[in-house]
């Protein structure tokens, strides 16, 4: 059915497709005038001993949580310090070995002259990001970072938007930077958020999610079928792991294994279990990454693999859905 009123629904569009042309357009002149001195707020930043401190009041504010939070989650230690609180008693998060990055789009922001005074007087370097390079803060900082935009997004040319989105954007740049200038790998991304994605499939070892002990079907290649059957279905793993008197895995018998065996041989009742188990069943070591057994187990196509030690000896077993359980797939 077509709208009754096309214009309306045609007007946030033609409003959007506007407000993200003047941001895009704010971001390439950003990245066209980058210069020497984003250089040298990165090594700045590199230098830095202690911590950089964000802070900013507003809509500034806002986004210099963001910075901080990018600039902490990429490596470089970092946290936000509000503008007004900084003048209530937060300064004395402060140390001599700090960096302070002070966001404030017109660079009058008094709450931020009066952190420039203190940093000055304790000797903390400080970077300024604002949108007017004849401010007192751009002038006074250690080093000025120029976010100026043509026009906001706002028809009004009133509402921080496209130099919020700026000043957000030269923060991403410098945290990147900073990464990149410090080999940051995805192994230390993970590390500082362990409870994410990222780290369950770069922290998680097959040891912390493998079946061991008591839970691990067990029998010996002359154990009869129907007895073999009840392990796997007392433990639930879709199979059994057959081993030898010095607890080597001899092999393995699957449902496949069965399914196979019956079709083969029809009355399995008097057969023994090496008469229809699969050799040489795939391992791996408890310290592989649980997403690499993974892995192994999806291009093998197998449901489960079984964990050894150096020595081959067993250790555990895993399953497709202990991965899927501890949410590494």
């Amino acid at each position: 059915m077509k709208s009754m009123h096309p214009t309306i629904a045609s007007e946030p569009i033609a409003s959007a497709r506007r407000t993200l042309s003047t941001e895009i357009d704010a971001l390439i002149a950003l990245r066209d005038r980058l210069d020497e001195d984003f250089s040298r707020a990165v090594q700045m930043v590199l230098a830095c001993e202690g911590r950089v401190v964000v802070t900013g009041i507003g809509k500034s504010g806002h986004i210099a949580r963001k910075i901080a939070a990018t600039l902490a989650s990429t490596g470089t230690p970092s946290f936000f310090m509000h503008g007004a609180e900084a003048l209530h008693g937060d300064l004395g998060m402060l140390t001599s070995r700090d960096l302070v990055l002070a966001i404030s789009y017109s660079g009058a922001a008094s709450e931020l002259l009066t952190v420039l005074s203190i940093t000055k007087r304790m000797g903390i370097p400080l970077i300024a990001m604002t949108g007017n390079v004849q401010s007192q803060l751009a002038v006074n900082a250690d080093l000025h970072l120029d976010v100026h935009v043509d026009h906001e997004a706002c028809p009004l040319n009133l509402a921080p938007t496209a130099s919020t989105t700026a000043t957000l954007a030269l923060g991403d740049a410098i945290a990147v930077a900073c990464l990149e200038a410090r080999g940051f790998s995805s192994e230390d991304f993970a590390r500082s958020h362990p409870g994410g994605a990222l780290g369950r499939r770069l922290l998680t070892l097959v040891r912390d999610v493998m079946r061991s002990g008591e839970a691990l079907p067990i029998v010996s290649a002359d154990t009869p079928i129907p007895k073999a059957l009840e392990e796997m279905s007392h433990k639930g793993m879709g199979m059994t792991i057959v081993v030898g008197k010095d607890n080597r895995p001899q092999g393995i018998f699957t449902d496949g294994d069965l399914r196979r065996l019956i079709s083969a041989r029809g009355d399995i009742r008097s057969l023994k279990v090496a008469d229809g188990m699969t050799l040489h069943p795939k391992t791996v070591s408890p310290a592989t990454l649980a997403v690499e057994a993974a892995t192994l187990m999806n291009d093998n196509r197998l449901t489960q693999v079984l964990v050894v030690d150096q020595d081959g000896l067993l250790l555990g077993a895993l399953h497709m859905h202990d991965l899927l359980a501890a949410k590494v797939i």
